[in-house]
Formats: structure tokens, C-alpha cells, sequence
């Protein structure tokens, strides 16, 4: 009898609505450490996040994964296991694999509601069966050819401790099995993004005896290590079916082709990705792409796939980078009367919407916004053991809002604050990772330059408590055995997120007294909230001045009024 693995349940009940991503990525010469590092933040309205957990196992010859994925209901459809599986933790391996995504749709018509496998599902199985980047990614188009894909557009990253890629795949179209897909290795001194727009666009071509770059049909040399870029054998002749190209192959652009621009996804996506890049680059040398962020497609029509940084970043650089809204640029989303009284980078939905004028206008889209799922930051680093040398920084809800936890790929036991059933959707609870940020980050916003110093004071204390500890976790494992090490590392993770709801909680609380009824108690030294005296902040300057161009004299003092007129 055959043995069926009742996966399907677990994959459906891990699938989110992940349209509207960011992914940063970083090679290990691009970091102050060698690590590799990527992150991602989920965003989508709907769910409420909280940690995958997939454990280990040795299989037997007759098992089988039942398969249900996002579309349409598959009765009766399996995907065959394998012989063993790594333990996942959040969206990286024991082994430091992680795959990360961000969806860039593209031509919808390429949607193949017959296929078996969505973009999720294909994550989490090649992160169950790979060892390193390049096996996943063969382990992706192995999957799809034989199983067929049934999401739309994706953009996808590939690390593991040595090596960072880039892989974007799309489907063929009703009744058309596998996909049209193209990787290429990041090189290891630069930086990297993707954020729901396709990246790639002309890619090196195979050439007989070369291996820099190879199709479909010589996957198994993917493990050569010159092998740079990898794609399906027919990325182009389907193009040229479909009449998406028709000029010279060596001209073929996988974006243009697959994902047509316009300046609502310029705006909305690659603005994302050019912020990143012009916090580790010259701004003179990234602001030259204005234009082709305000729509002018003329002088350029896409940022670079990656840049060499001027500096090497940290881990906590990168976390500071997942809480960008343009600060200090041209898009700042603080620095207009769009932002309300109190300077709020958050807008609310819909992307757009229009004056009584029947005008039409559009609101920014930053890195950090108010319905991610959860977000992370991912660490890989080749000289440490796998189970402490690979950890997720891991919240749920708004990077911005939220203090990174750090959790190690090897931990078999998800922290009582990020499991599933402590993450209700539709009920709060106190117990609950998400809940409890939501519960401040929804006071913050809307007085957001007035309190969001204490959360930086609550945000930070955390971090530096983490970043402090974890030389000391390096240095207690160097003795342990992989038991004792996996014990103590699933011990250290749980107490880390424990630590996080325990300040949260202390966090929220402070806030609801300090800022009742809109003013500002006073602080002692001690940080304590002192028993009299406030202060009553008012509104950002740039938010009275607008209200004074658009009610004119209504709210002005009579006296202003009268010497005027006189």
C-alpha cells in the first residue's frame, strides 16, 4: 500500500497572497562578514504571518505528497517524495538553503490552472531536497517539467553560504506543461534586488564548449562552477510563438519579452529597488534614474540587475534598509502633506484614487508597508556549522514596526509567539507574535513622528541585546555535540522570541499611558513615565502650512486678519 504524506494540508495552509514583495539580496564579498544574506517582507492584506516549520525525515520507496496548491482543487494528484528531507525553518534549510520570491505576474495569459505546482509549493519542496543553491534551482525546473506550474510570474532567490541567484520563471499557458525560466549567480561583490517587477533581461547565451552559460539540456552541468547562468532551452523560440520577440537572440530581454513595463510598475516596484541601491550607492549616480521612475523611458528604461556597493553591508544595515519608505530622497513618503499631522509614512489602499476633480492620482509604494505578513532577514555563513551558522531574523507584520528575532535553521521546536495556531486571522490574542505587533504598530501610525521614538528605543534595545549575544552562542557551541548543540540553539531561539513579546507587551502598554489624549507625558531619567507634566506637540510644520494654503482665513486669529486688512 502506498504511503501517503499528508504535506498537501500543510502546504495549503502555508500559502499567502505574496503580490506585492520585496527581496534585497547580498553576496558574500558585498557583506563586512562573508555572510550571503537576502531578506523578504510577505505583504499582503488578509493573513497574519507566522513561522513554517517542515521537519526532517527518511522516506521510503512508496511515498507520495498529496498536492492541492492555490489554484484549483487537484484530486488525486501527487508529487513522488524522496529519499530524505531537510528540516525548514521559515524559508531556509538546515543546510543555510534559502528561497525567497517576489511576484511580477506578467503576461497572465501564461497561467496554467492545470499545472500542479505554485511558486510556494515549488519553494518548499526544493528547500526539503536541496543541499545547496544550484540544486534547487535544478531541483525547480525538474519539478515544473514534470509536474507543471500553475502561478504567474515570479522572481525568485536562490542563496546558500557561498553563492547568491537570481531565478525568474513564467508559465506556458493553458495546457502547456512547465515553464520558461532564467538564474543567474549574483556576483559575490554586489548587491542584488527584486520587488514585483522582472529583473532580468539580456543574459549570456551557450556557446558550444563553454560553460559560463548553459540551457535546459545541459542542466546537470548547473554543478560546474563556472556555470553562471542557466535557462530553459526554449525561453526564446516561445517567445518568438507567442510573437513577444522577433529580433536577433543575442538581443532577447526575458523581461521585456515576459513582463512589459509601464510606469505604474516602474513606480510601484522598481522604486524599491532603486532606494536600496541608493542607500549603498552614490545618490548622484542613482538619482540619474528619476526619470525613468517618473515614466520617461527614453535615457533609460531599467536599473541595473545589480551594483557593486560602495561599502560592504551588515546584517543590521539590511534590516535598516527593510524599514525604508524614501527617506531622504525625492519620493520621501514623510516629507509632504500627504503624510497627515504626524509625518506617517502609511498610506492606505487603494494604489489609487481621484481629487473631486475627477483627477487621478497615485500613492508611493515603499519597501516597508503596513501588510506584510511577516518579514526576514536571512544570514549564511560557509565557516560556522550549518545549524548555527544559518539563522532567519524573523518577525511577524511591518518590518518597520517590528523587532527582528534571530531563530537557527536547525531548531525542530517553532517559539510559542510564531506558531500557527497562535496567529489567528480574524480573533487577537495576546499570545500571538502578529497580534501583539499589530497592537502597536497600529497606535504608532497615526501619530507616527510623535511615538515613533519610543518604538526605535524598544526596537533597538532588542536588537542590540541580539546582536550582542550572539558572539557568546558562537563561542557556548564550540565544544557541544550536533545534539547538544541543536537543544541549546532551539532553546536560545524560543528564548529570544519570548524576550520580544515580553517587551512588546511592556511596549504597548508605555504607550497607551504616555500618549493618552494627545499630548505627551513627561520622562524621567530612568525612562519611567513621570506623575505630572506633558508636553502638547502639535502638528508637523509642513502639515500646518498646507492647511493654511487650503482653509485660507477660517482657523486664523482675528488680529492677523485685522492687521492685514488695515
Amino acid at each position: 500500500m502506498k504511503k501517503i504524506i499528508l504535506l498537501s494540508l500543510l502546504l495549503a495552509a502555508m500559502m499567502v497572497p505574496a503580490k506585492a514583495c520585496t527581496n534585497l539580496i547580498v553576496g558574500k564579498k558585498a557583506s563586512v562578514d562573508g555572510s550571503v544574506m537576502c531578506t523578504y517582507n510577505c505583504d499582503g492584506f488578509g493573513f497574519s504571518g507566522y513561522l513554517f516549520y517542515l521537519p526532517s525525515g527518511k522516506h521510503s520507496p512508496d511515498e507520495k505528497i498529496a498536492v492541492h496548491g492555490w489554484g484549483p482543487t487537484h484530486e488525486d494528484q501527487y508529487v513522488r517524495q524522496v529519499d530524505y528531507t531537510y528540516n525548514v525553518v521559515g524559508l531556509m534549510n538546515e543546510r543555510q538553503v534559502t528561497i525567497v520570491e517576489t511576484t511580477f505576474d506578467g503576461r497572465l495569459e501564461l497561467v496554467n490552472n492545470d499545472g500542479l505546482l505554485d511558486y510556494f509549493t515549488l519553494m518548499r519542496l526544493a528547500l526539503q531536497r536541496s543541499s545547496n543553491a544550484r540544486e534547487a534551482i535544478r531541483c525547480m525546473v525538474e519539478l515544473v517539467e514534470e509536474y507543471g506550474y500553475n502561478s504567474s510570474g515570479e522572481s525568485i532567490t536562490v542563496c546558500d553560504p557561498n553563492e547568491a541567484w537570481i531565478m525568474e520563471i513564467v508559465g506556458k499557458g493553458p495546457g502547456r506543461k512547465g515553464a520558461v525560466w532564467v538564474a543567474l549567480r549574483i556576483p559575490d561583490d554586489c548587491i542584488c534586488a527584486h520587488a514585483n517587477l522582472s529583473r532580468i533581461r539580456q543574459f549570456p547565451l551557450e556557446k558550444k564548449g563553454k560553460y559560463a552559460s548553459i540551457s535546459s539540456q545541459n542542466l546537470k552541468q548547473i554543478h560546474r562552477p563556472e556555470v553562471e547562468c542557466v535557462y530553459a532551452a526554449d525561453v526564446i523560440t516561445f517567445a518568438r510563438e507567442k510573437g513577444f520577440f522577433s529580433g536577433k537572440d543575442e538581443d532577447f530581454s526575458f523581461r521585456d519579452a515576459y513582463c512589459p513595463i509601464d510606469f505604474e510598475n516602474v513606480r510601484y516596484a522598481d522604486a524599491r529597488v532603486w532606494s536600496f541601491f541608493r542607500h549603498h550607492c552614490s545618490p548622484e549616480v542613482m538619482d540619474q534614474y528619476l526619470p525613468y521612475l517618473n515614466g520617461d523611458f527614453r535615457e533609460y528604461d531599467h536599473l541595473p540587475l545589480w551594483i557593486k556597493p560602495d561599502a560592504p553591508l551588515s546584517l543590521r544595515d539590511l534590516q535598516r534598509d527593510m524599514r525604508d519608505h524614501f527617506e531622504g530622497t525625492p519620493l520621501d513618503m514623510t516629507a509632504d502633506m500627504t503624510a497627515g499631522p504626524w509625518g506617517m509614512p502609511i498610506r492606505p489602499l487603494p494604489m489609487h484614487f481621484k481629487d473631486s476633480d475627477s483627477l487621478d492620482y497615485f500613492r508611493e509604494r515603499p519597501i516597508a508597508t503596513q501588510q506584510s505578513g511577516f518579514t526576514m532577514t536571512c544570514q549564511m555563513r560557509s565557516w560556522l556549522p550549518d545549524d548555527v551558522g544559518g539563522v532567519t531574523w524573523f518577525n511577524c507584520d511591518d518590518a518597520n514596526m517590528v523587532a527582528y528575532v534571530p531563530l537557527y535553521c536547525c531548531i525542530t521546536q517553532v517559539p510559542d509567539p510564531f506558531r500557527p495556531e497562535n496567529n489567528p486571522r480574524t480573533e487577537f490574542n495576546d499570545q500571538s507574535a502578529f497580534w501583539m505587533n499589530n497592537w502597536v504598530a497600529n497606535m504608532v501610525y497615526p501619530r507616527y513622528s510623535m511615538m515613533i521614538g519610543d518604538l526605535r528605543a524598544a526596537q533597538n534595545e532588542l536588537e542590540d541585546y541580539y546582536f550582542a549575544d550572539q558572539d557568546k552562542v558562537l563561542e557556548a557551541v564550540q565544544t557541544m555535540t550536533p545534539d547538544d548543540r541543536r537543544n541549546y540553539l532551539n532553546n536560545k531561539s524560543i528564548e529570544y522570541a519570548n524576550r520580544m513579546m515580553q517587551r512588546w507587551d511592556k511596549l504597548a502598554k508605555f504607550l497607551i499611558v504616555r500618549y493618552n489624549d494627545q499630548v505627551v507625558r513627561k520622562v524621567g531619567e530612568d525612562g519611567t513615565l513621570l506623575r505630572w507634566g506633558y508636553d502638547t506637540p502639535g502638528y508637523d510644520q509642513q502639515f500646518i502650512d498646507a492647511v493654511g494654503k487650503s482653509t485660507g482665513d477660517r482657523y486664523r486669529l482675528r488680529e492677523v486678519i485685522e492687521r492685514r486688512e488695515r
